[in-house]
């Protein structure tokens, strides 16, 4: 037993340390040859830690091989653009200017059903509205709308509102983040002071708060600390 425990504890580590490497992408975001990478892995992984009689390094070595080659692949994609083609596909455009173009969706093999079914979700249950529709090379829909359509911002009413900058997270669950108030010019007893005018007497009593660079705090108590 203590065998397969330290045999599953080392592939775990080493899983987790190749798809740290393999670089920062949502699941989402995934490329085509990401994912297929991603399946083997865990297929190779789990044949050493269920098999003890097999040695490890049948499951690492061809780890360890994935993970070059999916380097490999991201960075010629990143260096060469018939390369980036090749291996990522295309985008491809499956509504353009209101209208449904039926070749790329059968070219793409997506149903009318799931089409409309994206753009509910996007928003957009109008095609009429839609400008482009984009399938992505990571397969997630991009929807741009008519510019009738678009949200209006402050820069479209001649407006300039100030900039609050990257907001910090200043607590979690109870636990204040030094870290942040030092970016934020902070200290704990500032802090507590500033929660203390909001009736917030104990920052252990908050489950989160955060502030942005303009001074705007934003916080929440623990369920029944009020």
């Amino acid at each position: 037993m203590l065998v397969i425990f330290i045999r599953t504890m080392f592939l775990f580590l080493l899983v987790v340390t190749v798809l740290r490497l393999m670089g920062k992408r949502q699941i989402g975001e995934l490329q085509p040859y990401d994912l297929v990478v991603m399946i083997m892995i865990s297929d190779l992984a789990t044949v050493p830690m269920a098999d003890v009689e097999l040695p490890i390094l049948t499951g690492v070595i061809p780890i360890l091989t994935l993970l070059f080659s999916q380097v490999f692949l991201a960075y010629t994609s990143l260096k060469s653009q018939k390369a980036r083609n090749l291996i990522n596909g295309h985008p491809v455009v499956l509504i353009e200017k209101s209208r449904i173009l039926e070749p790329m969706l059968r070219s793409t093999r997506i149903n009318l059903n799931d089409l409309l079914e994206q753009l509910r979700l996007k928003g957009y249950p109008d095609i009429s509205v839609i400008n482009y529709a984009i399938l992505e090379t990571n397969g997630q829909l991009s929807v741009i709308p008519n510019p009738r359509e678009k949200p209006v911002t402050a820069g479209d009413i001649h407006l300039n509102p100030p900039d609050p900058g990257m907001p910090f997270s200043l607590i979690l669950d109870g636990t204040v983040m030094t870290q942040n108030l030092s970016r934020l010019r902070l200290t704990e007893q500032s802090l507590t002071e500033l929660l203390i005018k909001q009736g917030v007497q104990d920052p252990k009593t908050v489950f989160f708060a955060a502030m942005d660079e303009t001074g705007s705090l934003f916080f929440q108590e623990k369920e029944g600390a009020s």
